[in-house]
């Protein structure tokens, strides 16, 4: 990963973790959620968990078909592999990742409503699905809309045999980790979404909760937060290892980096979850 403090810098329980299970290699994903998890993974897991696994008028193969979808949008390969695996557990084979027919029509069209939320246009009228239905693949498309950009900033790798292992153990364990690994810190208030707005925006960290804040309008910002932000929020994919040494150059540290990213990359998502959800009200 571009940032080593994701690879070494984890509390002693994730990193007792690690070594008990021989997750030496654990995936990119997992070493960045166990890092400093109430700044960010705590409310975001509990979104994730629900989301992914919960009660929903969409199957759990559906749900990876959205995330598969997104992650093809942000053309992230780490999230396209992995989803594309997961389609196919999940769904028992029903779902041919390559083939959109295979798909309900009322996937296709919530599909298409979740993209028109990240562009410039009022998303189009969903027929013929809840509503409900349409604010829980909202809440699906947040979720990776966020590690999309995260596993694009931080350079996530597929390593030996995780496309194998990874999609298998997400599955099998619902996206829960143990509890054990996420206490600590200072609980954050309100629901999973509030909480996160509030971990991420308002809690104290290493980083101003204004400039976290200001990455939602990343021309506020001095160089060279500025154009990394907009990388983040408009073309992740396009972020390489000389964007994170111009930052580290400018003297700023690995955790102002990895606030900053998050801060972003949820700014980001929020944003699109929030104009879906104003469609919806109109």
């Amino acid at each position: 990963m571009r940032l080593s403090t994701l690879d070494t810098g984890h509390r002693m329980r994730a990193r007792l973790f690690f070594a008990l299970t021989g997750r030496g290699d654990a995936p990119d994903i997992v070493r960045t959620l166990l890092y400093r998890p109430d700044f960010f993974a705590r409310p975001f897991l509990a979104i994730t968990v629900a989301a992914m696994r919960g009660p929903s008028y969409w199957s759990a193969g559906e749900r990876e078909y959205l995330a598969m979808r997104t992650a093809q949008r942000h053309r992230c390969p780490f999230c396209a592999e992995s989803h594309t695996e997961l389609t196919r557990i999940a769904s028992h084979g029903e779902i041919n990742p390559d083939d959109s027919n295979t798909t309900r029509p009322e996937l296709r069209a919530v599909r298409a409503f979740l993209d028109d939320t990240t562009g410039d246009q009022a998303p189009r009228k969903v027929d013929g699905v809840p509503e409900s239905a349409i604010r829980e693949a909202l809440r699906v498309d947040l979720v990776w809309n966020v590690v999309n950009r995260l596993a694009n900033a931080f350079g996530f790798t597929l390593r030996s045999d995780q496309l194998r292992t990874g999609p298998r153990a997400l599955h099998r364990f619902g996206y829960k980790f143990p509890g054990f690994l996420l206490s600590g810190g200072t609980p954050t208030p309100g629901d999973p979404i509030t909480a996160l707005r509030h971990a991420v925006f308002d809690a104290p960290a290493h980083t101003d909760p204004a400039l976290r804040r200001a990455t939602a309008d990343p021309d506020t910002l001095d160089e060279p937060w500025r154009s990394y932000a907009a990388l983040v929020r408009d073309a992740s994919y396009r972020i390489t290892d000389a964007d994170i040494t111009r930052l580290t150059d400018a003297g700023h540290s690995q955790d102002a980096i990895f606030e900053i990213t998050v801060a972003a990359a949820v700014g980001a998502a929020l944003h699109a979850f929030d104009t879906g959800q104003h469609a919806l009200a109109q």
